[in-house]
């Protein structure tokens, strides 16, 4: 009878925690001491229609980096959209997803099978598969991943370990503030183990991995690209509104990094300040074309302009909004959670917790 695999359930305590990130950097870990890996996704998010059929993103962004095989990934039992919810909530569906999960179980999938959970606790509980019914319906031992804000961390993860019991494993601590290190190592860390939560990895700040992509940002804007279509790969790390007066602009902009700046149309004077600093795009409100002479510069720095039909503001927090949902699809990103993971994850402690021996030695 061949050996079932295990199960690792990685969840979070809010949306858009490090989910994906926490998973490649544990699946990458693990893969290079000789384990064999698969990868599931119970409950599917983020459908791209750009195909001939429908696929979960992340399944699709996993398979490619991860370099997984079809029998080493588990599809998800249910996409959830606003239909699915609303015929859930008419009684036009009754499955019991519960029971599907057990699918799960009936091929062994290597040595271990790592399983993207929902983003928050209660997600899924309509469908019977939110994080502690998944854990409960397959065995699962629970990673969860929270975002670092302050000390005030500790409630949320003493709730999560009444709610998910014997499966919680422990926590991941991602993104913690540079002014915030030394109170979450010396104060919360400890604190937290002495409670039975185990702190297996508590990541840096990056903000690398905070950027957005100028490409995703023609994407969230629908933007009009009117220089540089080549170099929509370049990654922007911080917001800035050009609508002061150009020294106040100029003196603004070099204190920025890796920047989009969001100017009006007709604002030539602060476009060309930007241009001589740290700018990634450039954005044009109002749908006002730029003079020649700006689109030129642009091309010789190898800046992208965008130009978007929206009015400063409406710009502003669509950009904001990408910010706080950034996701991990670029490569880039990818070398980064690897490195910061290898540093700051303890990847030995979570295989003698889950029973797992390397493969092969480093």
């Amino acid at each position: 009878m061949p050996k079932l695999p295990k199960y690792l359930l990685i969840g979070s305590t809010k949306a858009y925690s490090g989910k994906s990130a926490t998973i490649l950097g544990i699946a990458h870990q693990l893969q290079q001491k000789g384990l064999d890996i698969a990868y599931g996704k119970p409950l599917g998010t983020f459908i791209s229609a750009n195909q001939t059929a429908p696929i979960d993103e992340d399944i699709e962004f996993m398979t490619q980096v991860l370099k997984l095989p079809p029998e080493r990934l588990e599809w998800p039992l249910l996409s959830v959209d606003a239909n699915t919810i609303h015929k859930r909530l008419l009684g036009e569906d009754k499955t019991d997803y519960g029971q599907f999960l057990k699918h799960y179980l009936q091929e062994p999938a290597g040595d271990l099978l790592l399983l993207e959970g929902p983003g928050t606790l209660e997600e899924g509980s309509l469908f019977n598969l939110s994080l502690a019914q998944v854990a409960a319906a397959i065995g699962a031992s629970v990673l969860l991943v929270a975002r670092y804000h302050s000390a005030e961390l500790v409630d949320c993860l003493l709730s999560a370990k009444q709610r998910l019991g014997d499966y919680f494993l422990g926590v991941l601590i991602n993104d913690v503030p540079s002014d915030q290190i030394e109170v979450a190592h010396t104060m919360v860390r400890p604190f937290l183990e002495q409670q039975g939560i185990a702190v297996l990895g508590m990541l840096p700040r990056s903000s690398l991995l905070r950027s957005v992509s100028v490409g995703e940002l023609v994407k969230q804007l629908e933007a009009e690209i009117l220089c540089r279509p080549d170099r929509l790969d370049m990654m922007v790390e911080s917001l800035t509104i050009g609508a002061m007066n150009v020294n106040s602009a100029l003196e603004y902009f070099r204190k920025g990094n890796n920047m989009a700046v969001v100017t009006g149309g007709d604002r030539t004077d602060i476009q060309m300040a930007a241009l001589e600093t740290s700018t990634q795009c450039l954005i044009l409100t109002g749908h006002i074309p730029p003079q020649g002479f700006i689109l030129s510069r642009a091309e010789d720095l190898e800046v992208p302009v965008l130009s978007v039909d929206l009015d400063t503001l409406r710009t502003v927090e669509i950009i904001d909004n990408a910010f706080g949902q950034v996701r991990l699809h670029e490569p880039i990103k990818v070398e980064c959670i690897r490195h910061l993971m290898n540093e700051h994850f303890d990847i030995e402690r979570l295989m003698n917790q889950l029973g797992l021996e390397a493969a092969v030695t480093a």
